[in-house]
């Protein structure tokens, strides 16, 4: 066990870690729209062999009463307890290669120690670079591609990918403090924020897993396995298409959503928009910057005390 003030432990006769691995962080909890993240770990649990190289105390950074541990009962005992995992992996993609996987839950408490710890990792592994994903509920249609607003110093990803550029001020989470502390210093690192349909934002959406897995690989060259999800998306879809068909609210909703979202990546003057709209269009109809963050405030007020993780992890 670790030594009392100590945030992980060294798992015995881990597999050595090359230098210059890229480092993926996959934190869930807070803002998990669509499971994309929690997904995403679920997917490379299965398909990239990840090997644990250091396992964080959960005793130190857990509040257990607000995700309280998954046990197992079997009629009249317990046969299993499945407790919450965070931990630093080494991983493979589909064609062999190796990268650094840091993922499980967001810590509650201990974040500065706990950012400074993953500082010592990658300077200890001279990873070659840091990623990570998170998702937030967003007014934007399932029928479009899932947009993403990219964050760091590695401009390049932020020109080709970032969609919306909004400047607020939006709750932090442990990743912004790592891509902060890593930024601090000039390390490479860039942040995805995906823009998941607020309406699915609730449900265990392929779609968002898919895009999670593209912005990874679009930022570190890595070959993922994704055939299983894209499976899973035309049925997901399929059904929400069903859904969406059979109800003139939720049909006219994402019309407009449609609509707002179309003049918005074509940059139409809103003087030529009405073509995309009977009843005509403003691009004041988008919502600002501040109106996303209050979509976000709303999207978290309604969720449930304690729902940070959706699904117990195994």
């Amino acid at each position: 066990m670790p030594v009392s003030g100590e945030l992980y432990e060294r798992v015995a006769n881990a597999p050595a870690v090359p230098q210059g691995l890229p480092l993926v962080i996959l934190l869930t909890g807070f803002t998990d729209a669509g499971s994309a993240v929690s997904g995403l770990i679920d997917h490379l649990r299965d398909v990239a062999d990840p090997q644990p190289v250091a396992v964080y105390d959960n005793d130190l950074l857990l509040d257990y009463r607000a995700r309280r541990p998954i046990f197992v009962f079997e009629q009249d005992h317990l046969t299993e307890l499945r407790p919450a995992r965070l931990e630093l992996s080494i991983a493979h993609d589909t064609l062999g290669q190796r990268f650094l996987l840091l993922s499980g839950y967001e810590p509650d408490f201990a974040w500065n120690a706990f950012a400074q710890s993953v500082l010592d990792f990658a300077d200890e592994f001279q990873v070659s670079g840091v990623s990570w994903v998170h998702s937030i509920a967003m007014p934007v249609p399932h029928t479009r591609p899932i947009s993403t607003t990219v964050s760091g110093n590695r401009k390049e990803i932020t020109a080709s990918l970032s969609v919306w550029r909004p400047r607020t001020q939006v709750p932090g989470t442990a990743g912004h403090l790592l891509e902060y502390r890593f930024a601090e210093r000039g390390d490479r690192v860039v942040g995805f924020v995906l823009l998941v349909p607020h309406y699915l934002a609730d449900t265990e959406n392929p779609e968002a897993v898919i895009a999670a897995a593209d912005r990874v690989m679009g930022a570190t060259g890595l070959v993922l396995s994704l055939d299983d999800l894209r499976e899973s998306r035309e049925e997901f879809l399929a059904k929400v298409d069903e859904q969406v068909a059979g109800n003139d609210e939720l049909r006219q909703m994402v019309h407009t959503l449609e609509n707002r979202y179309d003049a918005y990546m074509a940059g139409r003057d809103p003087e030529d928009a009405d073509r995309f709209d009977e009843g005509g269009f403003d691009e004041r109809d988008l919502p600002s910057a501040d109106e996303l963050a209050a979509e976000l405030e709303r999207y978290l007020a309604t969720r449930p005390p304690g729902d940070d993780d959706k699904r117990p992890r195994s």
